[in-house]
């Protein structure tokens, strides 16, 4: 499991499913619902050759990240949670759902319960495609409408700033920046923000007497991640408006990826607006890295692990491809040693594992995640410190031709 790394629809799109298996393999996906709401617009469109629009979203859903990664929260929801006071980390972490406090056997921790995005991941990898779009991607398409660009102008005209005078990527950036970090027109701030992030009014008095009693501080102090939200919405806006960006609707959808950038370590895409935009927004920490490029690793990493003899394979991706190639120059190699920089170091042991003991373990595993939450009264252990933490997910044992899992591990089903 290597670097956290957030991708779009164009880099999933250009993957073999070979390709896609070593994607999730080498990296620790960020899934975000952006991803959702991109690929199930294609179900209203009029699929090229012979296949109907439902098989083009399912090879995207096939190849879409399962045994590392998580799908990230609604950036919506946690700008709501971050303007009412709520913590929401910047620092390169992929943001999971509230955890379920259980205990089985002697054994205390925390599992992460499914929120609604991963319950529409669930039914996106049964290819249930119509429920995704029912039940969440069509709410989160709505958050995403451009707004009236002349009503923008004015609210920022009003706070000082002047648009319409951009002529570069860079100056729109930094019209969007200064927003975030002023303390001018405290009360147009306010409402500039709840309008630009959709907030619901029953939220917004909870939101003001907060806002009210911090002194109406920069929206950057007061709400980190939803003034970084709000700043690549006003950049956006403003970019497109001066033509700086396609005006094309379909932006509006590659500009939301922006979104989530706080919650990775690297973003790739295959998007040339990504490649023009992404790199503004950054942490010094983090980079952007072309998909072509990304992708061209991939197909070397595939044909490097397809000399591992056969048996070895059916051992599973862990026992024969723990680690990226330590020879010949991958990027892939690369990345982990700046983001991982002591993998080299540690020695890889080569484990007999006992199949009885393994499907205990399963047993075990499946246990604890099923246990009943516990009541307030009843958490005797630190949260923050548990001793086990489970996230549920669905598996696959074989994808592409690629054993991820060993051959001879049964699943619940074969148990």
């Amino acid at each position: 499991m290597g670097p956290i790394i957030l991708f779009d629809k164009s880099f999933l799109q250009s993957l073999s499913l070979d390709e896609a298996v070593f994607f999730d393999h080498f990296f620790y996906p960020n899934i975000c619902p952006i991803l959702f709401v991109e690929t199930l617009a294609d179900l209203g469109k009029v699929a090229p050759g012979e296949r109907t629009p439902e098989e083009e979203v399912g090879i995207i859903a096939d190849k879409t990240p399962e045994m590392h990664g998580m799908v990230n929260a609604f950036h919506g929801e946690m700008c709501i949670a971050d303007l009412l006071g709520y913590s929401i980390p910047l620092t390169g972490q992929v943001m999971l759902p509230r955890g379920r406090p259980v205990r089985h056997g002697n054994q205390s921790g925390v599992v992460f319960e499914e929120s609604p995005e991963v319950q529409a991941f669930r039914r996106w990898q049964e290819h249930r495609f119509t429920e995704v779009e029912r039940g969440f991607a069509r709410v989160w398409r709505q958050m995403l409408n451009l707004v009236d660009f002349d009503k923008l102008s004015r609210a920022l005209r009003g706070l000082g700033l002047r648009p319409g005078r951009c002529k570069t990527l860079e100056d729109a950036k930094n019209i969007a920046g200064a927003m975030i970090v002023t303390r001018n027109n405290p009360n147009d701030r306010i409402r500039l923000t709840f309008w630009l992030l959709g907030i619901p009014k029953k939220f917004q008095k909870d939101i003001l007497l907060r806002w009210t009693l911090d002194e109406q501080p920069p929206l950057v102090e007061f709400a980190p991640y939803a003034s970084f939200v709000l700043s690549v919405q006003i950049f956006f806006q403003i970019a497109r408006a001066t033509e700086l960006v396609s005006k094309k609707p379909s932006t509006v959808m590659d500009i939301s990826y922006l979104f989530y950038l706080p919650f990775c370590m690297i973003f790739t895409s295959s998007d040339r607006l990504h490649e023009r935009c992404v790199p503004l927004f950054l942490r010094p920490d983090q980079e952007f890295i072309f998909g072509r490029d990304l992708k061209a690793d991939l197909i070397r990493i595939v044909d490097h692990f397809d000399a591992v003899p056969e048996v070895e394979k059916e051992k599973g991706l862990y026992a024969f491809a723990e680690k990226p190639p330590t020879e010949g120059n991958f990027l892939i190699a690369s990345l982990w040693d700046h983001y991982l920089p002591n993998w080299r170091n540690i020695s890889t042991v080569s484990v007999n594992r006992d199949l009885k003991e393994d499907e205990y373990l399963v047993k075990h595993l499946n246990a604890f995640a099923n246990a009943p939450r516990l009541k307030p009264e009843e958490i005797d252990f630190d949260l923050q410190n548990p001793d086990a933490v489970a996230l549920e997910r669905k598996v696959s044992k074989r994808r592409g031709k690629w054993w991820v899992l060993s051959k001879d591990l049964k699943t619940d089903e074969e148990i």
